[in-house]
């Protein structure tokens, strides 16, 4: 059995007031409390589990329905866009650079700061942080939320390139609809932390 990715969206002010050492038992805690069993998954909206009982949520649970939450899919295809993304129209791979970037392909704290945490939410360390397998802060989920709106509806303009870089090769994906129905989720699931102005913690 390989990592799977547990992927979160919260209110960062809420989560920023735990301690580092404290954020990511606190997100388990809030939508998977210790007394609850299995059933809590029956909550699952949209393939959001969000928290129980009657007080406000702060932070949701996605879990990845129409593809998988395995971490190595998701890598595969971060590797998979870097190898097609020379052959593909800039217009579109712009935008994708934004929507991808330290989600599935190339995240690097030490060049863009952006892309680690922010606000106290999981800051960089040296070395890298256990267990934490990415952090996108508020802003960095709005603008990758734009880059979506203006990108999703061009995905069939990445077949030729696909076809070229992934098919046959080994850690990359090999059906581009699966790909592309990837994307699609983390689409959706930067819109609706963006609507919220939310960011997005991935954990092992």
């Amino acid at each position: 059995m390989g990592l799977d990715l547990t992927l979160f969206m919260a209110d960062w002010a809420r989560l920023g007031a735990f301690p580092v050492g404290e954020q990511a038992d606190a997100l388990g805690d809030a939508v998977r409390p210790p007394a609850e069993d299995d059933l809590g998954w029956q909550r699952l909206v949209d393939g959001w589990n969000w928290p129980p009982g009657p007080e406000s949520a702060w932070c949701a649970e996605y879990r990845f329905f129409g593809t998988t939450g395995s971490a190595r899919f998701h890598s595969d295809a971060g590797r998979g866009w870097a190898d097609m993304r020379p052959l593909v129209d800039p217009s579109v791979r712009a935008d994708l650079d934004v929507f991808l970037g330290g989600l599935l392909w190339g995240a690097d704290e030490a060049r863009d700061p952006a892309l680690g945490g922010g606000d106290g939410v999981f800051p960089p360390v040296p070395g890298g942080r256990s267990g934490v397998l990415l952090v996108s802060p508020p802003g960095a989920v709005a603008e990758r939320a734009a880059a979506w709106g203006r990108v999703g509806s061009r995905l069939e303009a990445l077949r030729g390139a696909f076809a070229a870089e992934c098919v046959g090769w080994a850690c990359r994906p090999q059906v581009f609809e699966e790909f592309t129905a990837l994307l699609g989720e983390w689409g959706g699931v930067t819109a609706e932390a963006a609507r919220r102005g939310w960011g997005l913690v991935g954990l092992a």
